[in-house]
């Protein structure tokens, strides 16, 4: 056992071999890091091989999208970053990135089955509105092809108090289990990587179409009124290339392909 490591996430080899799955290995779990994101990147570099994982029981520098930090404490929660050796167009990396969030949906949504669990386009995962998982994506190109995937996720899996900033809009499966023991996060970890393992591959190779029905029933911002730097509107749901649809008050609908995105009170004007 690797030292400061907690005997859940000790087992992760273990239980990431005995289900079979292609991605996590090698697995490198570590006490503390910068960020995994960066270990898998200088992995990635180094040549370390399709699936390899990097899992962290803390890191110093952790972020999400557009630079904000990822808060932590240490031994609480799941941070992971795998490298997906996956040679597609740059164009695939927000459909990529949306399935990532629905394999990180899908293992929170097995280990608190009675609650409502949503992805919130483009990465978080929300469970009755709150936000419990976030997703990184960075890419390597080489040419016009992404050569290397880093798909970094964070899962509040043991936390039960949040900072004051963020209690209001934060939650956990410890919180959302409503008492019962949530699952160890080696469990969580294995679920998570076996989404990706289907998925990753079929939508690089052949778009959003094959998980689309899926992302459109766990898409949080359906029919919710939204805003972000793009405008406003009333969210419809997200294209096959992982835009999302709005359609602002004048009846026009349009794709916004990225940006922080807060629920709002804009209605459309009606149709004819």
């Amino acid at each position: 056992m690797i030292p400061s490591v907690l005997p859940d996430l000790a087992r992760a080899e273990a239980l990431v071999a005995e289900r079979g799955i292609a991605l996590g290995k090698p697995l490198h779990l570590l006490a503390e890091t910068t960020s995994t994101n960066d270990e898998a990147k200088r992995g990635a570099k180094a040549g370390a091989p399709n699936g390899a994982l990097w899992v962290a029981e803390s890191q110093t520098a952790g972020r999400g999208r557009q630079g904000r930090g990822w808060v932590s404490p240490r031994g609480e929660n799941l941070l992971f970053s795998v490298l997906v050796r996956i040679a597609c167009a740059p164009a695939r990396l927000p459909p990529l990135a949306l399935v990532a969030g629905l394999a990180a949906r899908d293992a929170v949504a097995r280990a608190v089955p009675r609650r409502d669990v949503r992805i919130k386009w483009p990465n978080d995962v929300v469970v009755d509105g709150k936000k419990i998982a976030g997703v990184l994506v960075e890419a390597t190109l080489q040419g016009s092809l992404v050569e290397a995937l880093v798909v970094g996720i964070g899962i509040n899996v043991h936390t039960r108090e949040f900072p004051e900033d963020i209690a209001a809009r934060a939650t956990s499966i410890a919180l959302a289990a409503d008492g019962s023991d949530p699952p160890d996060r080696a469990e969580v970890l294995a679920d998570v990587l076996t989404g990706l393992d289907r998925d990753l591959g079929l939508v690089a190779a052949r778009g959003l179409g094959l998980v689309h029905a899926r992302l459109t029933n766990a898409d949080a911002l359906r029919r919710e009124g939204v805003t972000s730097e793009a405008g406003a509107g009333v969210a419809e749901g997200i294209d096959l290339e992982g835009r999302l649809l709005v359609r602002n008050e004048g009846g026009i609908l349009a794709r916004w392909g990225a940006g922080e995105v807060h629920l709002g009170r804009a209605t459309t004007a009606p149709r004819s």
